[in-house]
């Protein structure tokens, strides 16, 4: 007999679930083990750093509970180690005794008192393991990894499979609702099973019986110690995307051993981390790769999750729709929007925060050793010091400039109940992002401006367009937040004022206007940006068969690791990039996103150059000097990207007619554009005016 979930946070009974919303798939309950789960949405696996952080445990409490209380289904939390070789860095957290599990019970108790359900997953990093004392079945450092791992023992791997047994049991003690088994993205189970890793010739390894015995033990093991009531998901990795990754049929078999061994739910894992495919930035297509999930579903009894690219409620409802899935993982979309789930059962996904899959405050923080958190949503992981209340006494604020910054002062300050008024000079709010929603690749970022102009209308806001603040007319309110936002520096250079030059503003909305050859002068991300647009042929916008040709990804899982020829690209323009620095263009781009803007740029032959010292610009072309060589590159356009200077004229005047002023974003600091920090520092002083 199933066990009912109450759903009491949406006053909602599981029978009404299929006539009252929007997307009756997305909210059609679904059994699973013993559980009856009150929708398809699950809360995918994602490390935050709080598991390590002071006090940590009692955040992520707060952190769930959260998204619980929203109507979120079933939690995975971020990857726990079942052993101390197998954390991801030295010190990740791990579980492994008494003492360790009883800081998980904040966790779970939180959860239970929110009406929901949460798995722990147990995820064992091998080769990836960024210590020296990591382990893995043969002894081949990944290329992600300057450390070389030690080859484990027979009896080493019996040890193993016993900590994943215990990190279970462990888990159940904790008030985990089950487990889910990391079995994907190239980590110790994925390098067990896979010929690019293991090459073993004991039982452990060799053919492809010997290679996943080592996961089926594991799944095996798990359910003998546990029983039944407790929830086992298995993350399978469906398509590697990596040189002598598995064939489909050797997926296909795994699949069914994972599920033969007791494995309630097999979730979806895309890509090794090694991989030269990106699986989960913005450029991705949206659900990119659930055709890959409906080949498998096809082959098992169990649920079957799939995950990736998963933003939006319509986009859910469509992947359950065609079969793809029984449920959808989502992680990063709720960073951006513990609300999701609540939006979507009642109709509102126009005020759903969309994750725009830009990781910079995601993924780029885990890897840096920071904690965790979403650019369009700083609140995410930080809840219990970033709150937004409602204000005790009524300002009148007037926020100038309607960028990112901007917008999210203006709507934070209203949410709280002040009364707020937006300045914008321009016809437009947005700012900076309505360049980049233009760039190909970034579209995603039209549902950033969608989301603040929904909220905006909703608590009032009086936006003002095309209209300019002065001194006088901002001091009738109680206090003035400059947002204003940056202008594009000017290159002191002979010939600047020539015909030939524009500024990149200008290159990215009217892109017609530049010729078949272009010289980027500043290779930081607007130069990268720019050459991505000026590099690109008209095609429809997220074009998915243009994106799986350009990246080599084989849908229909024809050759091993999920790879094919990769098609070139046909650039319309030749590009040359250029900067003064000596060092590798794009080095400073974000940790996890760098490498596919650097390669989508090779992809179209576009040409950079480092240590340039400029000239002059003529009739001939550009004059520069490459390490100290003359050199002129006869090109029709020169588009000029060196950086931006902040707009700030207002503030001094504010200041000295004694008005209660801040500057936010941009007109605080423009030396890089970072809309993760506009938007956090807008949220954060509206969340104290």
């Amino acid at each position: 007999m199933a066990t009912q979930l109450s759903y009491s946070c949406l006053n909602f009974s599981a029978s009404e679930t299929t006539t009252v919303t929007e997307y009756p798939r997305l909210f059609r309950p679904l059994d699973v083990g013993h559980l009856t789960l009150p929708n398809r949405i699950l809360m995918g696996s994602m490390h935050t750093n709080l598991e390590e952080a002071p006090n940590g445990f009692s955040r992520l409490a707060s952190f769930y509970a959260e998204r619980v209380r929203a109507g979120v289904g079933l939690i995975v939390t971020g990857g726990i180690a079942p052993n101390e070789q197998g954390a991801v860095f030295q010190g990740a957290s791990k579980l492994t005794n008494a003492v360790e599990a009883a800081r998980h019970r904040a966790v779970t108790a939180a959860v239970h008192e929110a009406g929901g359900r949460v798995c722990l997953q147990i995820l064992h990093a091998g080769r990836y393991a960024y210590s020296p004392d990591l382990v893995a079945p043969s002894a081949i450092r990944a290329p992600i990894n300057p450390y070389t791992p030690r080859e484990l023992s027979a009896d080493d791997i019996e040890t193993h499979i016993e900590d994943y047994v215990r990190c279970a049991a462990l888990a159940h003690d904790a008030g985990y609702d089950g487990v889910e088994v990391m079995g994907s993205e190239g980590y110790l189970i994925n390098q067990f099973v896979c010929r690019r890793t293991n090459h073993r010739r004991d039982e452990w390894g060799g053919d492809l019986e010997r290679r996943i015995r080592f996961p089926v033990e594991i799944v095996r093991r798990i359910r003998e110690a546990v029983g039944s009531e407790f929830l086992l998901i298995f993350r399978l990795s469906m398509i590697d995307l990596v040189e002598e990754g598995s064939t489909w049929q050797e997926v296909v078999v795994l699949g069914r051993a994972i599920e033969a061994a007791g494995a309630d739910l097999i979730n979806t894992g895309i890509g090794w981390h090694e991989a030269r495919v990106p699986t989960i930035v913005t450029s991705v297509p949206r659900a990119a790769f659930a055709e890959v999930s409906k080949r498998m579903r096809a082959e098992l009894t169990v649920p079957l999750i799939t995950t990736n690219r998963i933003n939006m409620p319509e986009v859910a409802e469509r992947v359950l729709a065609d079969g793809d899935a029984d449920m959808v993982s989502m992680a990063r979309p709720f960073l951006a929007d513990p609300d999701w789930v609540n939006k979507a059962w009642e109709g509102r996904p126009e005020e759903i925060n969309t994750c725009i899959a830009c990781n910079q405050a995601c993924l780029d923080h885990t890897f840096q050793g920071k904690l965790t958190s979403c650019l369009v949503n700083p609140r995410a992981c930080h809840e219990t010091e970033l709150e937004i209340r409602v204000v005790d006494t009524v300002r009148d604020i007037a926020v100038v400039g309607g960028g990112p910054a901007g917008m999210a002062t203006a709507m934070t300050a209203a949410q709280r109940g002040h009364r707020v008024t937006l300045f914008e000079r321009s016809s437009e709010l947005g700012g900076q992002f309505n360049y980049a929603r233009r760039i190909p690749g970034k579209e995603e970022f039209s549902e950033t401006l969608r989301y603040y102009q929904v909220m905006l209308d909703k608590y009032d806001v009086r936006v003002h367009l095309n209209r300019d603040a002065d001194v006088q007319s901002l001091k009738a309110y109680d206090a003035v937040v400059l947002a204003t936002g940056v202008r594009p520096r000017e290159l002191e250079l002979p010939g600047i004022d020539h015909p030939r030059v524009i500024r990149y503003p200008t290159a990215i909305l009217y892109p017609e206007r530049v010729g078949p050859s272009v010289a980027i002068i500043g290779a930081g991300g607007i130069g990268f940006d720019v050459a991505e647009l000026l590099s690109h042929a008209d095609r429809p916008t997220l074009d998915p068969e243009a994106w799986y040709a350009e990246w080599g990804v084989d849908l229909g899982v024809q050759n091993r690791g999920g790879l094919k020829t990769r098609s070139q690209p046909v650039s319309p323009r030749r590009v040359v990039l250029l900067q003064r620095k000596t060092s590798k263009p794009g080095k400073e781009l974000g940790t996890t996103t760098g490498w596919v803007h650097r390669t989508s740029l090779r992809h179209r032959g576009v040409e950079t150059l480092s240590g340039c010292d400029y000239q002059r610009i003529d009739d001939d072309g550009l004059h520069l000097h490459v390490e100290g060589d003359p050199r002129l590159l006869p090109v029709d356009s020169v588009v000029v990207c060196i950086g931006q200077e902040p707009v700030r004229e207002l503030y001094q005047p504010l200041v000295e007619a004694h008005v209660d002023v801040h500057m936010v974003g941009g007109a605080w600091e423009a030396t890089e554009l970072d809309a993760k920090r506009a938007i956090d520092q807008g949220t954060r002083l509206a969340a104290r005016l």
